[in-house]
């Protein structure tokens, strides 16, 4: 098997190739800077520009397996010229991939994986949610979000399986949100944001990469959530960060206006909460390896 995969080079897709190369698995790569591309044996990349819609559809050569991982962090200021770069930046990869598939031809390809993100689920203290949910939260990320899904039914026209993974918080020792919010625990400064009784629905990157060369080794369809089986409110994540460190965290929570204040309308990733369930992908036969936030932050902490 070969895979393509946009977005190689971030956090998960850097987990995610790692992954297939232990496996055998020849990797593909797509990367806007000429000076990374490389041409290792089982490791090969190819240039895009996908605001310019270019892409080498030499990309596409015996790949029998697409991943769309592209998209800009969402984990900066909100101002209209970075929202339009978030947005663009997903939207315009996908396009990019489904012109460049117009032109190279499909008949290689027999399944795609894309990316998403919880934050298409309203923020809600009490909802469950789980995929057959159709509500889309009335912000900047749940706008983002359909978008980015929207776009990926442009495969469908080429008559391409595929699915989409709404990822959750993703955990990593070395990447991500976790060094973050562990970093000010570390330093006895650890404080819950806002009322702290948001839900956060996270996964473990190595639960994240597993997960989906499940989805991809079983070729399943649809929407599937990426998060552990036992989201956690931001005051007991922590709480069990300092448990984990042996930090005490006994400072007062911070203020929503101070958020607010510090990082603008972005503040709303901290402080929205999503609920959510993983129990249809569990239902298909996937195991998470980390299901508890206790177990995930003594292995990465």
């Amino acid at each position: 098997m070969k895979v393509l995969i946009s977005g190689a080079t971030g956090l998960v897709g850097t987990a995610l190739t790692k992954a297939f190369r232990s496996e055998g698995v020849s990797v593909h790569y797509l990367t806007t800077r000429k000076s990374k591309v490389e041409a290792d044996p089982g490791y090969r990349g190819f240039y895009w520009n996908p605001a310019e819609g270019e892409i080498d559809t030499a990309c596409f050569e015996g790949v029998s397996v697409l991943i769309n991982l592209a998209g800009a962090s969402i984990s900066q200021r909100w101002t209209a010229k970075n929202k339009k770069r978030i947005i663009e930046s997903r939207t315009q990869s996908i396009d990019t991939l489904i012109k460049g598939l117009q032109s190279y031809g499909t008949s290689e390809l027999e399944y795609v994986l894309g990316a998403s993100a919880i934050g298409i689920y309203p923020s809600s203290q009490t909802e469950y949610y789980t995929e057959a949910n159709t509500a889309v939260d009335d912000s900047f990320l749940g706008e983002t979000v359909k978008l980015w899904e929207e776009h990926m039914q442009g495969f469908e026209e080429l008559e391409i399986p595929y699915s989409i993974v709404r990822i959750g918080l993703v955990m990593a020792a070395d990447g991500g949100a976790l060094p973050q919010i562990a970093r000010p625990v570390k330093f006895y400064a650890g404080a819950s944001l806002g009322s702290g009784d948001q839900w956060q629905s996270w996964i473990h990157l190595e639960d994240l990469t597993a997960m989906m060369a499940f989805l991809v080794d079983q070729r399943l369809e649809g929407i599937y959530n990426a998060v552990s089986p036992n989201p956690v409110c931001n005051r007991k994540l922590t709480k069990e960060i300092g448990e984990v460190l042996s930090k005490p965290v006994f400072l007062p929570n911070i203020p929503v206006g101070l958020l607010r204040l510090v990082l603008g309308e972005m503040a709303y990733i901290l402080l929205a909460s999503q609920r959510v369930s993983c129990e249809k992908i569990q239902m298909e036969g996937f195991s998470f390896q980390f299901p508890n936030i206790h177990q995930a932050l003594q292995d990465l902490l």
